[in-house]
């Protein structure tokens, strides 16, 4: 139990004691780390008592003050500010505190729960490379998977590509009229940019046609169904539909080039995948469910023959689930491959990482699911995510104006390295070990601002900024971690492996002590709030105030001319606590910290 989850105990139990009759719930009660300006480690706010128990401030402070101090064990004194009470913990708990976890490599994580959780993550379209905006997507499920394994859960990360449909059929339709045979291999292009360039070319010549038919006299609307790339890559999807060998062959070519692509760049981000699941596999599948729940009276037809679902009692419209022709719509596949994972893997809790702009889509998804009376809809969580812009504005991939995740990765990488040379800090290290030290460092930077911010808040990008050993980076903590482990290498100790058996702390602790162990004492609940939210921001201001403290007691206490033998194993155990923590949390969110910089 955390020492915040103890004082909220502890409280219950005061106002039971003090006020019969009285059982305040723990959920009631607020606990906060102190302000700087004031005396105390961690402050209980006192105002959501005050009406219940008609008591002024002051009161009930001092006698759950008194309380604290002759039954908690852990309280040394108190000090009441305005409706708050300052509790200062007895440095006698924070020296047990890191003796106990001091060699608990598994520190800030729970143990198993027994629940299977998925995260779905990327679902990228084959028809062009992973472009900047998929970054976002693709950082938040890969460290919301990691914080959910270590919240105790059987977590498996999955990957719904999107690899048929008319966005396919335009890229197809456009490599076959111009590329000229142009593959991969013969053109020393990536795969997934090559096929993104027919994508683009497609449009192209799209414009133009619609251009070229309105001069005619043709209007716009009708010029646009009428163009004969447009009415080619329509009757290219019939005919992949149908099983035709020839636009197959074509479809399995070009998807199987894209997926090489993928490959490289999900290795180059430290993404990976448990399970794959493909739209061309799963887009008949919600079909039979939905006639099903056209039998029962769950849904209804229209005269067209079109099956719908009537959401208006939950003050939403109608939405179309089978089209008069039968085929199938988005909503149908995301009803059967809701299911299938379902099914697949037993699932207590399906995460869907999906932008905001889906956040329609996610609801009427789930509210049919119930209405058809499926179990997977109680499961279904929607990671609604803001979309991310750079300082130039939105991207589109059909104009060709989306900025590749892989050319966002090198200028990262160029970007560590214009830092760390301009510094003159690359001496004593081998060229691979300068290679490794700029990925780590640009992919750190790209990660980590990516993660920084709330999910659901909208954001902007600045590539500089990302970067910048002063600021809210990932460079900062990589920073800080690789002082520690330049202080331990003058040490002669190993950061994995430095024991101090006989330690002992009769010296009070200096308050730069104290406060980078109350922060190392937080990781655990802020791990697991980072769970309960999905929320990855949470484990990066973690860590970047971690870091901070780290740097504010390097100004103030020195190891190495430490007063005594006492005051330097008792920091040089803090600093490599603070290392493993950092490591755990970055390494959660797939954020490596280097050993030098």
């Amino acid at each position: 139990m955390s020492l915040v989850e103890q004082i909220k105990a502890s409280a219950k139990e005061a106002l039971k004691s003090l006020y019969p009759g009285v059982d305040i719930p723990t959920s009631a009660i607020t606990v906060n780390q102190t302000k700087p300006e004031f005396t105390g480690d961690y402050t209980l706010v006192l105002f959501p008592f005050l009406k219940l128990l008609k008591t002024k401030p002051n009161v009930i402070g001092k006698q759950l003050g008194d309380y604290f101090v002759s039954h908690s064990g852990y309280v040394a004194s108190y000090d009441i500010v305005a409706g708050f009470l300052n509790l200062v913990v007895k440095d006698d708990y924070w020296v047990s505190f890191l003796g106990n976890k001091y060699n608990d490599v598994k520190y800030g994580e729970q143990p198993a729960t027994g629940k299977n959780v998925m995260v779905e993550y990327s679902s990228p379209n084959t028809n062009k490379p992973l472009h900047f905006g998929h970054l976002r997507n693709n950082f938040l499920g890969y460290a919301v998977s990691g914080i959910l394994k270590v919240n105790g859960n059987n977590v498996t990360k999955a990957n719904l590509v999107n690899d048929r449909g008319i966005h396919i059929c335009k890229s197809m339709v456009a490599w076959k009229h111009y590329a000229h045979g142009a593959t991969p291999k013969s053109t020393g292009i990536k795969g997934d940019h090559l096929v993104g360039d027919y994508y683009v070319k497609f449009n192209d010549v799209y414009k133009q046609q619609v251009e070229e038919l309105v001069s005619e006299g043709m209007e716009e609307k009708l010029a646009e169904k009428e163009a004969p790339v447009m009415k080619e890559a329509q009757d290219m999807l019939r005919a992949w539909e149908k099983g035709d060998k020839e636009v197959v062959d074509l479809w399995k070519t070009m998807n199987g080039w894209v997926y090489e692509g993928f490959d490289i760049t999900y290795k180059r981000l430290g993404i990976d995948f448990d399970k794959m699941y493909y739209e061309s596999d799963t887009y008949l599948l919600g079909k039979e469910v939905v006639l099903k729940g056209l039998e029962k009276g769950v849904l209804f037809k229209k005269d067209d023959g079109s099956v719908w679902v009537n959401l208006e009692d939950e003050g939403l419209d109608q939405k179309l689930l089978l089209r008069a022709d039968g085929t199938s719509v988005y909503m149908t596949q995301d009803i059967g491959t809701a299911m299938l994972k379902y099914n697949d893997f037993n699932l207590d809790k399906s995460v869907y990482v999906i932008a905001d702009e889906q956040n329609y889509h996610m609801q009427v998804l789930q509210l049919v699911l119930k209405k058809l009376g499926e179990p997977c809809a109680d499961t279904i969580h929607h990671l609604s995510y803001g979309m991310v812009e750079l300082p130039s504005g939105r991207m589109k991939s059909r104009e060709g104006t989306v900025v590749d995740a892989d050319d966002m990765i090198d200028e990262m990488i160029a970007m560590a390295q214009q830092q760390t040379e301009e510094a003159g800090k690359t001496e004593g290290f081998t060229e691979d070990e300068l290679k490794e030290l700029y990925e780590t460092i640009g992919l750190g930077a790209l990660k980590f601002y990516l993660l920084r911010v709330d999910p659901k808040k909208k954001m902007i990008f600045d590539p500089k900024e990302s970067i910048d050993l002063h600021g809210f980076t990932a460079t900062y903590i990589q920073f800080a971690h690789a002082r520690i482990c330049s202080v331990l290498r003058k040490e002669g100790l190993d950061k994995d492996n430095a024991t101090f058996p006989g330690f002992k702390a009769t010296e009070a602790l200096a308050p730069a002590e104290k406060a980078l162990i109350l922060w190392l004492e937080h990781y655990a609940d802020v791990m697991q709030a980072a769970a309960e939210e999905y929320n990855p921001s949470l484990l990066c201001n973690y860590t970047f105030q971690l870091a901070q403290q780290l740097h504010s007691f390097y100004d103030v206490h020195s190891i190495s001319k430490a007063e005594n033998e006492e005051k330097k194993q008792l920091r040089l155990m803090i600093i490599i606590m603070v290392a493993r923590v950092m490591r755990h949390a970055m390494g959660t969110m797939g954020i490596r910290l280097p050993e030098k910089m």
